[in-house]
């Protein structure tokens, strides 16, 4: 299981962009994703895929990984 952070998406038609997209990767199981509007959203990948995969199939649904860097101090 990995975990990604995502920015961009704001509504439950992005969340099912971003999730058909990673679900369409071969070996993927599994999409959780926590949405949080117009901030960071959290999506969580079970299954075999890599980081470059689903960062190619967040990209392709019109959305980004969120740099380390963009991220607030926990």
């Amino acid at each position: 299981m990995s975990t990604y952070k995502v920015t961009g998406m704001t509504c439950g038609h992005c969340v099912s962009a971003v999730r058909s997209e990673i679900t369409g990767i071969e070996g993927v199981t599994g999409v959780e994703i926590d949405l949080v509007a117009g901030g960071t959203s959290t999506v969580t990948v079970t299954g075999e895929a890599n980081d470059d995969q689903i960062a190619a199939a967040v990209d392709e649904a019109g959305y980004a990984i969120a740099n380390p860097r963009d991220l607030p101090l926990a």
